[in-house]
């Protein structure tokens, strides 16, 4: 889980940094666990651009990831720890008793052979997973519900994880990687320890290319567009374009965008820092 640089042989590699792989033991995904990605390129069913600055990269399979962790009761073995094209974190393969396979988001420390399990009988050990009421005060956790049975949604990239930091009746109460505090309701599943890869955030691009390998396409600035295209466009010269604004107008750098009466607000104790 380290990062390589590399030494430069040409101009693109000369600031280039890349994952080692060191923690990977398997470079082939499960045959059964993959799906094809049909992509968009930023278009809507009617064929119209409805996201910017998408388009090209890599051809990719989808890995078929259980959020759920709904096979509770099973043990289940640590096969391989494999890379993921669609996602920061690694996943790893379980290999159930039952002879089913499946692929986890992989934590921080799970090694290839150990054994997880998920329901009210495992462990608060890394990897097992359990609903929030029954995980003791104080435990990083990862993969977190927000309705019970739907899969976790929160905390899911590389390196991140939440904190339990209070039960009161039926909610408890997390910390999140933004540093939000909310309640989330106790028979909600969530998975023990913080997500590997956590060097993910240094990684240096160091060309275009390596972007346009991932999918993204260049971006142009507000301030170089002209008035009739962007708020912050036009002037004489090189102008600073004003008050920073998205392309639809909305203020940037701050404006707050969450709607007032959302019903879910009142479950939100304190807000992320700014």
């Amino acid at each position: 889980m380290g990062i390589r640089k590399l030494k430069p042989i040409t101009p693109g590699q000369r600031f280039m940094s890349i994952s080692d792989f060191a923690d990977v033991t398997k470079s082939e995904p499960e045959k059964g666990l993959i799906e094809k990605i049909t992509k968009t390129g930023g278009r809507n069913s009617s064929g119209r651009m409805t996201v910017r600055q998408r388009g090209g990269g890599h051809k990719r399979r989808y890995r078929i990831v259980d959020f759920k962790r709904d096979k509770t009761g099973i043990p289940a073995t640590v096969a391989a720890i494999e890379y993921d094209p669609n996602r920061t974190a690694r996943i790893a393969l379980l290999h159930y008793a039952d002879g089913e396979k499946r692929y986890i988001l992989a934590p921080d420390k799970l090694k290839v052979g150990q054994t997880v399990l998920s329901g009210p009988d495992a462990a608060p050990a890394v990897g097992n997973a359990k609903q929030m009421k029954d995980i003791p005060l104080g435990t990083i956790i990862h993969n977190i519900e927000m309705h019970p049975g739907r899969g976790g949604v929160l905390v899911r990239s590389a390196g991140n994880f939440g904190q339990l930091l209070a039960k009161e009746g039926r909610y408890v109460i997390i910390k999140l990687p933004s540093s939000e505090t909310r309640m989330i309701l106790g028979t909600c599943m969530a998975t023990i320890g913080s997500l590997g890869n956590s060097s993910h955030m240094n990684i240096t691009l160091g060309k275009a290319g390596r972007s346009r390998w991932l999918g993204r396409r260049p971006r142009t600035r507000g301030v170089a567009m002209n008035p009739v295209d962007h708020p912050m466009g036009g002037g004489e010269g090189r102008s600073s374009g004003g008050h920073p604004r998205s392309r639809k107008g909305l203020p940037a750098k701050g404006y707050r965008t969450r709607n007032k009466n959302k019903a879910s607000s009142r479950l939100i104790i304190s807000r992320r820092k700014k």
